[in-house]
């Protein structure tokens, strides 16, 4: 037992004691002669007249005033329950739980972990936990609260300031637990709802304020309180969906992706609201999957929230983390799959949250070169262990209590090149002389390998236009582990592609023909994401050439083009509708469109698209593997052209040929790999549409040419029109129009 001196009394008084629970609370010794037990109790209360603790056979101990609202006194036997009574001259009596009368609620082998960097599920140890903590004297003395702890190894004090003790930290100065760097403390009464804050001591004498980095919830922007969260008591109803996720690999299933901002797809919805109508929306649209744009807390409302301030806390300007698990629950039970952006390259400078979190830099690389100024953001250090926890803790936390089918891994080229974006002279080589971020690359794959081994079946999917080799190669073959790769350069070059005036296309048609040697070597997804229209570059319709009619065949013709292509597909929100005003995050979609006929049909056209997508295995059963794609041409040339075929497993051949001409291409000579009739499945072009409805009136023939030319069809393109063929399997019944 520490014995009682001037200062420190002040230092308990002032809350900036790096162990006050070795002197307040309650404390034993034993008479070496007689063998008697004595217990010390010692207590804070300021402000009191006088002060007592009542034992739990209702036995009071008046205590002593030891100077500067620091209070003691002894009773003869070993520790009981106890709680304290504080008195005052103009006001009622005060009858509470000492924050210091409890033992550590971590356990031993947790701190272990922690400190070693190997906790990968920290969200269960640190942060604020509501639990009950068993009475020394039996289940009469048990006790509800909270109890808080954080990571914050430089630090020379810390304490929790709450609507539990009027936001005064200096009544809940917390207790070191040594070399971990994890301080800790149980209050008693904090209860779930409570907002609360850490108050740190850096080396530099100062005290910051700081949210809760582990915390489960947060309030709404522009508050930035933690706030104390029990445990969900939402009711999960989505085995089924689990379990086939668990059994069927993602590579080999359809996936087409609906990219979402959920503040702005209709402004106003909470989580619960969109459970009805996007759900509902998403399911008249045939998309596959929903992909949110980030929902851990973040400041800016009308942001897209990459700039991440509470990473284990969903955003509190839908509802509450339940309301989150109601939205993620209500698409699977609709088939839905669910992924969401995540960003662990990088956060944001903002004083409340991460940045010099305990007075130094700690969760960020120290190095200034790594910050990245233009974005007010900091690196992650991947040389820490423990901040290597706290990431691959945060991806299993949404994986695994927010059903969470896959992450998109945001700025992952930032992450592996230490030059990226950089000034030549403002970044630093590796070891090795290189630009390669080694630290990154070995946390990608410890990453990778700790989710995927934990939770069968998700997705890690990484945001890289960075073209690093093995992207979504296993770590155990020098890969990064990802399951899939967003093909931003196919994004971009496409995008040129399309937005060029019909007479220039003939000319840079590689652009469109490029990704195809790419598509075998990288489990892709193609995205025409939100990052095609931020920024001021407008929507994709109004970049289309051509009068309106031609911007929306272009769009149609552009879409089928691209669910045809290997890769799996993501369509941010509003590209549907052929959104022709810009996309801002701070007002929703233009909705009043689907009143227009041709953006009707448009959106009719997208639902039927992804309809016939999913039905076609051919499609999406083998979107990596070389030997099921081959590009096709004819005799003639035709620049605007481009034809290629997609097999599946079973022997199921379709052909896709594409016209990107504002022009009516007549008796257009195609070799296919098979004689027979093939049946026109999807054109772009049709009326229904809104395109002007040429067509081959169902099916087009393919004849014997030669050995070399095993077959040849004449067909006639519709302009700006793209055209499915699936090979007919069944006997040719000739007819008038074909023999």
């Amino acid at each position: 037992m520490i014995s009682l001196n001037d200062e420190r009394i002040e230092q308990m008084a002032s809350g900036s004691h790096p162990n006050p629970h070795s002197y307040l609370g309650q404390h034993t010794s034993v008479d070496p002669s007689s063998g008697m037990t004595t217990t010390t109790v010692r207590v804070r209360r300021p402000l009191a007249s006088s002060v007592a603790v009542r034992l739990a056979d209702g036995t009071e101990i008046e205590l002593q005033h030891a100077g500067s609202g620091i209070w003691h006194g002894s009773y003869a036997s070993a520790p009981h329950d106890y709680r304290v009574i504080a008195r005052f001259d103009d006001a009622p009596d005060w009858e509470s739980g000492d924050p210091y009368g409890f033992a550590p609620t971590i356990r031993v082998h947790d701190i272990e972990r922690i400190a070693a960097g190997t906790h990968e599920r920290l969200w269960q140890v640190l942060g604020a936990h509501v639990m009950t903590v068993p009475g020394i004297d039996g289940p009469a003395g048990d006790t509800s609260g909270t109890a808080f702890s954080v990571w914050a190894p430089r630090a020379r004090a810390v304490r929790v300031a709450g609507d539990f003790n009027g936001w005064d930290g200096t009544r809940a100065a917390m207790r070191s637990l040594g070399e971990s760097g994890v301080w800790e403390i149980f209050i008693p009464g904090a209860a779930a709802g409570d907002a609360y804050k850490f108050e740190l001591l850096t080396p530099s004498e100062r005290w910051v304020y700081k949210s809760d980095p582990m915390a489960r919830r947060s309030e709404e922007a522009p508050d930035t309180a933690s706030v104390v969260t029990g445990p969900s008591e939402h009711l999960w109803a989505d085995d089924a969906w689990m379990a086939r996720r668990a059994a069927a690999p993602a590579a080999g299933a359809p996936m087409t992706v609906y990219e979402v901002h959920l503040g702005s797809w209709r402004p106003g919805l909470s989580y619960r609201d969109a459970a009805a109508s996007l759900v509902d929306y998403v399911l008249a649209q045939g998309f596959t999957h929903v992909e949110f744009l980030p929902l851990a807390q973040h400041p800016a409302a009308t942001s897209l929230g990459f700039h991440v301030t509470s990473y284990y806390a969903p955003t509190a300007r839908f509802g509450t983390p339940d309301d989150m698990r109601f939205l993620i629950d209500r698409l699977h039970q609709a088939d839905i799959g669910v992924i969401m952006g995540w960003v662990p390259a990088r956060f944001p400078k903002d004083a409340f949250a991460l940045a010099k979190f305990d007075g130094l830099p700690l969760y960020e690389h120290p190095d200034p070169r790594r910050n990245e100024a233009e974005l007010s953001t900091l690196p992650f250090d991947y040389r820490r262990p423990e901040v290597r926890s706290f990431l691959v803790s945060n991806a299993r936390y949404w994986l695994e209590e927010f059903h969470l089918d896959g992450l998109r891994l945001d700025a992952v080229a930032s992450m592996l090149y230490l030059d990226d974006a950089r000034d030549h002279d403002g970044w630093s080589p590796n070891v090795h002389g290189g630009r390669e971020n080694l630290d990154a690359i070995k946390f990608v794959q410890q990453l990778s390998t700790a989710v995927h081994s934990a939770v069968p079946g998700v997705l890690m999917i990484a945001e890289d236009a960075s073209g690093f080799p093995g992207t979504t190669e296993s770590p155990t073959r020098a890969g990064l582990g990802f399951d899939m790769k967003w093909n931003t350069r196919w994004m971009q070059d496409s995008l040129r592609f399309m937005t060029r005036d019909h007479a220039e296309r003939a000319r840079h048609a590689g652009e469109m023909r490029f990704s195809f040697a790419a598509a075998a070597h990288e489990h892709f997804v193609l995205p025409l994401s939100h990052e095609a229209v931020v920024d001021g570059r407008r929507s994709i319709l109004s970049r289309m050439p051509g009068t309106p009619a031609q911007k929306l065949a272009n769009l149609r013709a552009y879409l089928a083009f691209m669910w045809a292509h290997p890769g799996k597909k993501l369509l941010f929100m509003g590209t549907e509708l052929g959104q022709t005003s810009e996309w801002s995050e701070q007002h929703g979609l233009d909705w009043w469109l689907l009143e227009e006929p041709g953006h009707a049909q448009l959106h009719h056209f997208m639902s039927v698209l992804n309809r016939t997508y999913r039905a076609r295995s051919e499609l999406w059963s083998r979107d990596s593997d070389p030997a099921a794609f081959a590009r096709v041409g004819g005799p003639g040339s035709h620049p605007d052209v481009i034809a290629f075929t997609r097999r599946d497993f079973s022997g199921g051949t379709l052909a896709i040929v594409a016209n990107f001409s504002p022009a009516l291409v007549h008796d257009f000579a195609l070799d296919l790999p098979q004689t027979g009739v093939w049946h026109e499945i999807f054109n772009s072009d049709a009326t229904e549409f809104g395109g002007s409805g040429v067509s081959n009136l169902g099916m087009v023939h393919a004849s014997f040419q030669s050995e070399r030319v095993p077959a040849r069809a004449s067909m006639v393109l519709p302009p700006l029109g793209v055209l499915w063929l699936s090979h007919g399997r069944e006997p040719h019944v000739p007819s008038p129009t074909h023999g």
